[in-house]
């Protein structure tokens, strides 16, 4: 296994679980993997060789579907998950995380369903569909002198000299996330000194009487990191909450190790704070 595989499947089993990616090969000469796709009870057979990330996985079977699934799903899966990888894969870049991210998207059969049922139920009404929405918008009445953020703070944790602290707390609309943000950052002289300062949050809010959902994230510098943050807390389920995840860069590269490293103090600092 190439060092760089090696980094790569132990940050997903950080962010994920710890069985997420395994390794269940027998010695041949390209090594066999299960890769399990989280809440849609979906287990792939990865083939990748020594060669990866140079040459491209192979997608070689489907192990196992939920019990619960329509006949014919699993050739679906299947083939949807070559597509996927035929899409994603870069020669030279690692890509199992992405391809992860995107089978979950393709494969999420609930949220589909559901997006159809609100299309559906908004066309008859004659309404707009309101949907999820990534970016950053106004969900609530601007505050001109809001409260200073409570913060909740991780243990420090220092890996190569490189020294990662979390920080979370509630935010009810977009507004509070970036004031806060911004508070951290301007009274806070050791945070407003960090290499990075990587940003999620997650909402829900009641506007005139429809809920709507906003979340965002930031890396700050650091590629990719705020998706894998984003994408924790919408794991661990948690609303309402922001989470910056500081980074002081001590001159030793760390590889996709990092990420393994952000959300673990980052779920530490959402579990203190009790949003779980």
């Amino acid at each position: 296994m190439s060092e760089e595989l090696e980094n790569e499947i132990e940050a997903i089993n950080s962010i994920y679980d710890a069985h997420t990616i395994q390794n269940v090969s027998k010695g041949a000469a390209d090594s066999e993997y299960t890769l399990r796709i989280p809440q849609i009870e979906v287990t792939l057979r990865l083939s990748i060789p020594h060669e990866y990330p140079e040459t491209c996985l192979q997608v070689t079977a489907v192990e196992g579907v939920g019990s619960a699934s329509k006949k014919g799903f699993g050739n679906q899966v299947l083939g949807t998950a070559r597509d996927v990888v035929r899409k994603v894969f870069t020669p030279g870049q690692v890509c199992l995380f992405d391809v992860l991210q995107e089978l979950e998207r393709s494969l999420d059969q609930e949220s589909l369903t559901s997006v159809e049922e609100q299309a559906e139920h908004s066309e008859q009404s004659g309404g707009e569909l309101q949907h999820e929405t990534t970016r950053s918008v106004d969900v609530g009445t601007s505050i001109e002198n809001p409260a200073p953020p409570r913060w909740v703070l991780s243990a420090t944790v220092t890996e190569k000299k490189s020294v990662f602290i979390a920080r979370a707390c509630t935010v009810k609309t977009t507004d509070e996330a970036q004031s806060a943000i911004s508070h951290l950052l301007a009274t806070d002289k050791r945070a407003s000194k960090a290499t990075h300062n990587i940003s999620a949050y997650r909402i829900q809010s009641l506007i005139e009487g429809k809920e709507m959902v906003f979340q965002d994230c930031d890396d700050n510098g650091e590629d990719a990191a705020g998706g894998r943050l984003l994408k924790l807390l919408q794991m661990m389920d948690v609303w309402n909450v922001l989470v910056v995840v500081s980074r002081w860069y001590g001159g030793v590269k760390l590889g996709p190790a990092r990420f393994g490293i952000i959300n673990a103090v980052a779920r530490e600092a959402v579990a203190a704070g009790g949003f779980i």
